[in-house]
């Protein structure tokens, strides 16, 4: 239907086939689609990706021609398996339970082996191979038994090769592999690049000289088999469905164990039809001008668990959701009662009955929605981070002072833990304290994975711009005072340790002579608390654990305030966001403050990464 403007490889009206998700339009990159020749039929061409998972484990197995081989499964991904390793010239043996499948498998040349019948699958491959064993087996069943495995062993040559495609009991018998030294590996998908991030969201390809069958080759490998006739998927094909009827398609494909390849037909649909980008959820509802009239970019986890539902609490009238697919839009759009829901940003940042925008997306779109929001006088809550660069800040700020304050609109961060109620409860305590203070605010963040997005500087900003900052925030908060000075070290290099960034302890100075640390750890332990705020000052001390147990030492009124349940402030967050806009009043946190805290939290992070 479109094509980015990189992309040239592919034109619009092309017929493509990709692994995406299940659904009438959707938006892959351009390393997981392939074009589809002239000859094939959709219907041919959407067994693609079935058969790329059987080509990879041919691929490891590196067959010759005249190799014996066995394929132990006969489903979907065996039948194909056995169709590709026949043109590849191989002698094969398939081994099932279910003898219209041994049929198939037949028609498609090869000899087969019914466990049904008691046959003995290793005396059979022994005997296909002339009593050498065979060179290579294929496991494309799924089971929770061993005997798959051990079978293999049993029946393959010294120094055979043994391939899972499928999924099997894993309990091995050293003996059988260590006298025969056999290779055992487990296939990955469809080939090289399948969940690798830079690959297949960020279209960055491998070399062919160096990778030569990446997954979108690998696709087109069966494309060229299929234009070929040298791999019939037709035979294979034993139900077709309505995509209404999805739920009993899949209902078929677990009750019948005869069942190969389903068909899901979607209902025909002009193309201007299916680029229809803007649904409505709710019919005949008005909208008080006077009164916030919101819309949300991003549906996501955060979006639809947390703030959408905070945002109804406090009676914002919601008008259109954004989601870049349209499902996750049109979903939490109709449980939350939205009025519409869109894939096209300019219904939202552009729509006049709008006056308030949410942007809960990744955070590396943060900075553009926010941008363009305000270019159109909108009163913008964006979840932190703000930005993850200084130049961004600049661009926000600029154009905050020349579109936004002139109107009065207003720009809010998510940073909610000043909002908490045992915040407030410390922010009281603190009020009469005139001496400058400590604090010691430690957050045990628990690691996540190097390849997590969040992790990645340019998706993500990392775990400091994206989670440290509500720290920088809170202690900016209870101090009441500008930051003026920042130090930050982390963990130094190390070969053990992939990710060190988020191992860090940060000092800001304040000009009333104040100062903390903040110490954000990801190699701490479950059982101490995740989030310890602690603050010393006019001979007293305040602790706060989890934000749900806050003690006081050495004030004269006050002991401790303990919670039922944890309460990090978001629905107060959002609470006072909707009520500034609704009484007409400033932003709930200091436009100056939003942008103090934003740029130290990107401060911390430059100093982090210029270190060894």
């Amino acid at each position: 239907m479109e094509v980015g403007s990189t992309v040239t490889e592919f034109k619009e009206g092309d017929r493509v086939v990709t692994n995406g998700p299940h659904a009438s339009v959707i938006s892959v990159s351009r390393n997981l689609s392939a074009k589809i020749p002239d000859e094939i039929s959709d219907e041919e061409a959407a067994f693609t990706v079935l058969a790329s998972i059987g080509l990879q484990g041919i691929r490891l197995a590196e067959p010759t021609l005249g190799e014996a081989v066995v394929v132990t499964g006969l489903g979907l991904i065996g039948l194909l398996t056995v169709q590709l390793l026949k043109a590849q010239g191989c002698r094969v043996l398939g081994i099932d339970f279910d003898e219209e499948k041994l049929a198939l498998a037949r028609e498609f040349g090869a000899e087969t082996v019914s466990l049904s019948k008691g046959e003995d699958p290793v005396e059979a491959g022994m005997a296909f191979s002339r009593g050498r064993g065979v060179d290579a087996v294929l496991i494309t069943a799924s089971t929770k038994s061993s005997d798959p495995v051990s079978q293999a062993a049993r029946m393959s040559r010294k120094r055979g090769r043994i391939i899972l495609v499928g999924v099997t009991g894993l309990e091995l018998s050293r003996a059988d592999f260590f006298e025969k030294e056999l290779i055992f590996q487990v296939s990955c998908s469809y080939g090289p690049g399948r969940y690798d991030s830079n690959y297949e969201d960020k279209g960055q390809d491998y070399p062919v000289g160096y990778v030569r069958w990446t997954e979108q080759r690998n696709f087109e490998a069966i494309l060229d088999m299929m234009s070929d006739g040298k791999l019939d998927v037709k035979r294979l094909i034993t139900h077709r469905f309505n995509f209404d009827d999805a739920l009993t398609a899949y209902k078929t494909l677990s009750d019948d164990k005869s069942t190969l390849g389903i068909i899901l037909q979607y209902p025909d649909a002009t193309k201007e039809a299916l680029s229809e980008k803007t649904v409505t959820l709710k019919e005949g509802m008005t909208f008080d001008p006077a009164k916030p009239i919101c819309g949300f970019v991003g549906a996501g986890n955060y979006a639809s668990r947390i703030l959408i539902p905070a945002y109804k609490k406090a009676g914002a009238q919601l008008h259109t959701v954004l989601s870049r697919g349209g499902v996750s839009a049109t979903h939490h759009g109709k449980k939350n009662d939205f009025h519409k829901a869109t894939t096209d940003p300019k219904e939202v940042l552009e729509n006049d009955e709008i006056n308030t925008i949410a942007v809960v997306t990744q955070h590396n779109t943060h900075a553009e929605y926010v941008i363009e929001a305000l270019k159109n006088g909108k009163n913008v809550f964006v979840e932190k981070p703000l930005a993850l660069n200084m130049e961004d800040l600049d661009t926000i700020e600029k154009v905050y002072r020349e579109h936004a304050e002139p109107v009065g609109a207003r720009l809010m961060v998510g940073f909610n833990r000043r909002f908490s109620p045992q915040i407030i409860k410390m922010k009281e305590l603190l009020e009469p304290v005139k001496q400058p203070k400590s604090f010691i605010l430690t957050m045990n963040a628990g690691a996540i994975p190097a390849d997590t997005w969040v992790q990645d500087i340019e998706l993500g900003g990392g775990r400091i711009i994206g989670e440290a900052c509500h720290y920088v925030d809170l202690m900016r908060y209870l101090a009441g005072s500008k930051i003026v000075s920042v130090q930050a070290r982390r963990m130094g290099d190390t070969p053990t340790v992939e990710v060190t960034e988020d191992k860090a302890s940060i000092i800001l100075g304040f000009e009333d002579g104040s100062f903390g640390v903040i110490n954000y750890f990801a190699n701490g332990g479950k059982a101490f608390p995740k989030e310890r705020i602690e603050v010393f000052a006019g001979d007293a001390v305040l602790q706060l654990d989890n934000f749900r147990k806050l003690k006081g030492f050495g004030w004269n009124s006050f002991k401790k305030m303990n919670l039922m349940k944890q309460d990090k402030g978001q629905d107060a967050c959002a609470a006072v966001f909707i009520d500034a806009i609704r009484d007409g009043k400033p932003a709930p946190i200091p436009f100056d403050e939003v942008m103090e805290s934003s740029r130290v939290s990107i401060e911390i992070a430059d100093q982090l990464r210029s270190q060894k």
